[in-house]
């Protein structure tokens, strides 16, 4: 048995085990995930991950690509796909939009990290 798996919540049983991506106690039969690896890779707890069209992780300072035009109100051309918008900042935006940012000629705002990706 590996030493180095935690306890179980429910019983606190020392005979814990890992199964795929989960603990197992043996005793209760509680499953759990709180492995090792997942409590490295795993942000801080509260902190939300906001990832971007196909899946990766976006974090302040990155550079993003839009992927598919998008309508601005008030401009009759719009965000063109393929725009790179740098220096992004993740924020906790109204409707979705979760990324703050500068768009070059179009100024500051917010966009939803579904129509982005990680450039």
């Amino acid at each position: 048995m590996n030493e180095n798996l935690p306890p179980c919540p429910e019983c606190s049983s020392a005979y814990t085990y890992e199964m795929g991506a989960l603990l197992v106690c043996p005793e209760c039969g509680h499953e759990w995930s709180g492995s090792s690896q997942a409590a490295g890779e795993a942000a801080a707890p509260g902190e939300k991950v906001i990832k971007d069209s196909v899946g990766n992780v976006l974090a302040d300072g990155d550079t993003v690509t839009v992927v598919k035009t998008l309508k601005v109100k008030g401009s009759p051309s719009g965000i063109k796909a393929g725009t790179k918008v740098r220096n992004i900042r993740l924020v906790d935006g109204v409707d979705g939009h979760d990324i703050d940012c500068k768009v070059d000629g179009f100024g500051p705002m917010q966009l939803k990290s579904s129509v982005v990706k990680k450039a």
